[in-house]
């Protein structure tokens, strides 16, 4: 699309232009029932056609059977931070969290904040969160092990799965949920804030293995129980309707690009281009171990705050935006997310080696 930016936000992220076409040419008048999906009953027939299109099409990207549930709720990753250890971390037993960036601290805050027992199994927190940690080490009684696998403003990424065993495994995949192949199986609970790789702001999908409804906690506050909702398919109140829809066509779109595996290699290959810029120059630096570089988040440092600030500037002008590093950490960071087309990280690429050189 020639009247578009190259939009490096790290969410609410860059969606399929094709996404994006769809979208507008049903907004209207959808499938020829004469209103929009914004309008359109969540207890109608289209509408659960709509929302039973989506569970689907994310229980196959991942290979998963019907021993899981798909979810689809409000109030963001970090509503699933405190749902978590509510529903799933009873008297006598204990958290465990890898804590690797804002994300994972931020929900070991919020399990503390109810008075559950909690312990951080590992964390790269002494390091400015400059790497993943390889080892963890459980507590006695855990009830489950949480991690982010990316973080989004540190700029890591596991690439690994932690081995535990029977204990329930638990992953927040906001900002790198299906960018890649990986056993999505060995996790008893998945969540994903979908503004990032899968849709635009306003919804959450959790994937849960229905044998952990053994394990839920009781007693709870209706809307934070993660039975109303399984029971009830995501519908126990008004869902976040049209974000819904978008997953859904977001999730096709991945589909027809022939699934994760192509979605990786193309995420690959866009990373390389910036990657490969900052690994040869002496001009920008990153701050990330190598080998835990994130394909989704690459953040970089340059020589001075004053050259960071002009860089973005810029960019922007030369129609690259949101290249501002989080506000926590400064620099500059590029997300790089499934979406993204090539052409950006091509048009990026080529102007951080103009600007090196006319900034030396």
């Amino acid at each position: 699309m020639k009247d578009r930016i190259a939009n490096f936000s790290a969410g609410p992220a860059v969606l399929p232009e094709e996404v994006l076409r769809e979208a507008q040419k049903e907004l209207f008048n959808y499938k020829g029932l004469g209103l929009s999906v914004m309008e359109m009953s969540h207890r109608s027939k289209a509408y659960q056609e709509i929302i039973d299109d989506a569970m689907n099409r994310a229980k196959r990207i991942m290979n998963l059977g019907d021993n899981y549930d798909v979810l689809f709720l409000g109030g963001g990753a970090s509503l699933q931070f405190l749902m978590v250890p509510m529903n799933l971390c009873p008297e006598g037993k204990v958290g465990n969290y890898i804590n690797t960036g804002t994300w994972s601290n931020t929900a070991i805050k919020e399990i503390k904040k109810i008075g559950k027992q909690c312990h951080v199994a590992a964390t790269s927190e002494d390091t400015n969160f400059s790497f993943i940690p390889k080892e963890f080490k459980l507590s006695e009684n855990p009830a489950y092990l949480h991690y982010t696998t990316n973080n989004t403003i540190s700029g890591t990424e596991f690439k690994y799965i932690p081995e535990v065993g029977d204990l329930p495994l638990i992953a927040d995949m906001s900002s790198n949920f299906l960018s890649k192949p990986m056993d999505y199986a060995k996790h008893a609970l998945i969540y994903a804030g979908a503004q990032k790789n899968i849709g635009p702001a306003g919804v959450t999908m959790v994937v849960i293995r229905k044998d952990m409804q053994e394990k839920f906690n009781t007693g709870l506050p209706t809307m934070l129980s993660y039975k109303t909702h399984i029971d009830k398919g995501s519908m126990f109140n008004t869902p976040p309707c049209f974000p819904i829809y978008m997953v859904g066509l977001v999730l096709k779109w991945i589909e027809d690009m022939g699934g994760l595996a192509a979605v990786e290699k193309h995420n690959i290959e866009k990373a390389g281009l910036i990657y490969n810029v900052i690994d040869n120059s002496e001009f920008y630096r990153s701050p990330v171990n190598t080998e835990d570089r994130s394909l989704m988040n690459i953040v970089f440092r340059l020589p001075s705050e004053d050259l960071e600030k002009k860089f973005v500037a810029e960019a922007a002008e030369n129609g690259m935006s949101n290249l501002k590093g989080h506000r926590s950490v400064g620099g500059c960071r590029a997300s790089t997310y499934n979406a993204l087309p090539m052409t950006a990280c091509q048009q990026l690429a080529e102007f951080m080696v103009e600007f090196e050189k006319n900034n030396k």
